[in-house]
């Protein structure tokens, strides 16, 4: 608490120093002249400030504004509302700084015809009257069910005008409509007030309601896309902004949607947006996204929030260009960089990370004991070669691949298994094993990437597994309405599918089952049943899809060289596994929307894939040697609160398999497993449903989504009383063949003992402080029940529990 209110008084220091030390020299004021009138009855105007030395701050909320005619048009805070028909200006002043803009209102006495798809529905998904936590949920609420994110807009014109007796709406005086009345909180609703009584969004639902509540023209232009203003921006701490959304129609017409808008920001503590698109940054540095969503058309705003904008150069040494961009970031950010790891730390780091073992105290010390300047690298190769490499991967593919025993039965699942271990043992390349996963058919009980498709029933969920697992794609919303956040709807989602359809699963006489593909169906649309064209995301539609198996061009274009997701997300996915976050968070998310905190080193990451032809070794090797991984987890006074630059080692807790084997591996007992050979590792493991509590308190995945979303990393309170009161951990200190029995039984000093333990469990040689510990407890107590419990001491200590 004490670090996070000194770092809290740095940053606010650090945003008044700037506010006070910048002058605006000149103003820019957005849009650059405003006609308002038809359905643009408003228009939100932004103001920002350009310093001497190019830096760009908005000063829309600061500024004073006022229109030189109160008739034609007046000033509602920062937005611009027309009156009457005429021309006038608008001016600007900040400091001693003044804009005239010109405004032209015409067309405004007659309200023009309102298109319910077209206008009425962004409002109720802006008010989150369709979202799915009120009426947008599968039973509706009260009463009242409108479709997710007026996916269905006939369903929802027919809701409100048609259903309960169309009593929601009254046409001779639309402002008693129980709608308005509702909505704006005159009459109770759970919901509160959503709009005000004299806001341009209510004026919008009583005209569409005193006009009979027209369908409107389907040959009217629909929205093409949205601009915003500005892209990026680099604020201070506790600074604002203002976001202008403009919607582009077919015909080229603009509309000011800033109010319309809906906005999400990805990390909120650096920066978040109330509806009217007002950002707001906070106490911390980093960057977020502020996506920007109109009518099914999806943009973002990054938002960068150095610690210190006026930073020197970080000046840290760097070994290869990783390095290079993350140091370069780190300047643009202001923050430090931590020191290099000790060669203790490293060693340890390495060995879970990579293989989830850990080293052995002899392994421990005659690495820090060795004088070799190349030793860091020599043992990075030398554990890539390690059999453990081979265990730990295949476990961590097959908790995204959905190697599930529930599922796919015993055999299934060791089938499935073994093949994932035999591409990973020989280091086949990934683009290649995947293609043959993709299009994979035979007899599940000998041929086991089959069983992929037997752990998914649906094409559907075949269409979500593929783009999540290998794409980095959520395809999850568009099944039922456009996506939100991304630019898929319900065509690409069932475009997808197509490659799917006609898979059949055979029952084989005594077990297992033959999967392959009879032939192409395309899929149909659920509401309409309309056929939809199979496509891959973001392509037409491939031609000869009747002329065998579809799924071999969907491979052949998720494992090209050219597909814009499928490098970026293995590139992603082994940066997350060495530095415990991705490059953009969730690793399998990679929307336009979501973007990288480095886009510079993805994008490296991202090419150095495709040069080493998807070879998953030489990228992790070059992760592993780049200062970048190698840097302590201790935070510097800049960098204590960065989570998204990389200025330090990212501390974690071993997952639930590497904690296990970590554990038996101190205590020198190894865990029973039933059914499996003695000195069976977790790691090791093809079924993920063998009975262990073990591994069910700390987290194992249940392997039922396709990411890594289902291992859980979280510390509990179940897991730390396990840790400190299991009789099985209890058991494994006191096994009579066990390391302790084995260290007394030797001529062993005390001090060679306790450091033999901390070697063991720790990774390093014991402190003054554990040193103090042992002793203590070895002048109490004989010296097997001291070492039995000095041992259970260091197993529920941090520097064991987590990987740092």
């Amino acid at each position: 608490m004490a670090r996070l209110l000194f770092c809290a008084l740095i940053l606010s220091a650090n945003s008044v120093s700037f506010a006070a030390e910048t002058t605006a020299t000149i103003l820019r004021v957005l849009p650059t002249k405003i006609v308002l009138g038809g359905l643009n009855r408003e228009q939100q105007i932004v103001v920002t400030a350009i310093s001497q030395d190019g830096q760009q701050f908005d000063v829309t909320h600061r500024c004073q504004i006022a229109s030189d005619d109160p008739v034609i048009c007046v000033c509602d805070g920062t937005r611009l509302q027309g009156r009457t028909d005429g021309e006038t200006s608008v001016r600007i002043r900040f400091e001693s700084l003044e804009q005239t803009i010109p405004v032209k209102v015409a067309g405004y006495g007659e309200y023009p015809p309102v298109h319910f798809r077209r206008d009425v529905i962004p409002l109720l998904s802006k008010t989150g009257c369709n979202n799915g936590g009120c009426h947008g949920k599968a039973a509706g609420q009260n009463g009242f069910k409108l479709s997710v994110f007026g996916f269905d807009a006939v369903a929802d014109l027919n809701a409100m005008v048609k259903e309960g007796r169309g009593r929601r709406l009254f046409h001779a005086n639309p402002k008693n409509s129980l709608l308005l009345l509702k909505a704006t909180g005159q009459t109770p609703h759970g919901g509160g007030q959503r709009i005000r009584p004299d806001s341009p969004d209510y004026l919008l639902i009583a005209e569409w309601i005193k006009q009979g509540t027209p369908w409107g023209d389907d040959d009217a232009p629909q929205v093409a896309r949205i601009e915003i203003e500005p892209h990026e921006r680099i604020l201070r701490m506790r600074d604002e902004l203002q976001i202008l959304v403009t919607a582009v129609y077919e015909d080229g017409a603009r509309r000011d949607v800033t109010s319309a808008a809906a906005y999400l920001s990805n990390a909120e503590t650096v920066a978040k947006a109330d509806e009217q698109g007002h950002v707001q940054t906070g106490n911390f540095p980093g960057e977020a996204a502020i996506t920007i969503n109109y009518m099914g058309q999806v943009a973002a705003t990054k938002i960068i929030v150095p610690l210190n904008m006026t930073a020197k150069s970080v000046n840290a040494p760097t070994t290869n260009r990783i390095d290079e961009l993350v140091v370069a970031k780190l300047e643009k950010m202001g923050i430090s960089q931590s020191p290099l790891s000790d060669d203790a730390t490293f060693l340890r780091r390495l060995y879970l990370d990579t293989i989830g073992t850990l080293p052995s105290a002899t392994e421990v010390r005659r690495f820090i004991t060795s004088p070799d300047p190349e030793k860091r690298e020599q043992k990075i190769e030398s554990v890539l070669k390690r059999p453990e490499f081979t265990d730990y991967w295949t476990l961590k593919l097959a908790d995204v691949l959905l190697a599930d025993s529930n599922k796919l039965g015993e055999r299934g699942a060791y089938e499935f298994h073994q093949w994932l271990r035999t591409q990973i043992a020989t280091n086949r390349p990934y683009n290649e094993w995947v293609r043959e996963l993709i299009t994979a058919s035979g007899y599940s009980n000998k041929y086991g990437p089959v069983n992929f498709y037997r752990a998914m029933d649906k094409p559907e969920e075949m269409a979500k597994a593929i783009s999540q697992a290998f794409l980095g794609i959520r395809l999850d919303c568009a099944q039922c309405h456009h996506h939100p956040f991304d630019r898929w709807g319900q065509e690409d989602f069932f475009g997808m599918a197509g490659f799917f359809n006609g898979l059949e699963r055979r029952d084989v006489i005594g077990s297992g089952q033959l999967v392959f593909h009879k032939g192409h169906t395309p899929s149909k649309m659920p509401l309409t049943g309309e056929a939809v064209k199979t496509r891959a995301l973001g392509q037409l539609p491939f031609a000869d899809l009747d002329q065998g198996d579809p799924r071999i061009k969907l491979a052949d274009w998720v494992t090209s060289p050219e597909n814009p997701w499928f490098a970026r997300l293995l590139a992603n996915r082994l940066w997350k596994s060495f530095l415990g976050r991705g490059l953009v968070e969730p690793e399998d998310d990679l929307r336009s929307t979501n973007p990288s905190t480095n886009e510079a080193l993805l994008a490296h990451l991202t090419e150095q894939v495709i040069e080493a032809e998807f070879d998953m070794k030489s990228i992790i090797r070059l992760i592993l040697n780049s200062r970048t991984y190698q840097l302590s987890s201790d935070s510097t006074e800049t960098n204590a609160g960065d989570r998204q630059n990389f200025s330090h080692y990212f501390v974690r807790r071993m997952p639930a398999e590497v904690l296990l084997d970590a554990i038996s591996q101190v205590a020198g007992s190894a865990e029973r497993f039933p059914g499996m050979p003695p000195g069976t590792r977790s790691i090791q493991l093809w079924d993920n449903r063998l009975p262990s509590y073990f591994l069910d308190t700390f987290g194992r995945s249940q392997r039922s989504s396709p990411c890594e979303c289902g291992k859980s990393s979280s510390p509990t309170m179940a897991q730390a009383l396990h840790l400190m009161n299991a009789p099985e951990i209890e058991s494994k200190i006191g096994d009579k063949n066990g390391r302790i029995v084995k260290l007394v039984s030797t001529d062993l000093s005390r001090d060679h003992l306790i450091d033999e333990l901390c070697l063991t469990a720790i990774g390093r040689p014991p402190r003054q402080t554990e040193r103090k510990v042992a002793e203590r407890l070895f002048s109490m107590q004989p010296p097997k029940q001291a070492a039995e419990d000095f041992l259970w001491t260091l197993l529920n200590s941090y520097d064991f529990l987590f990987i740092k």
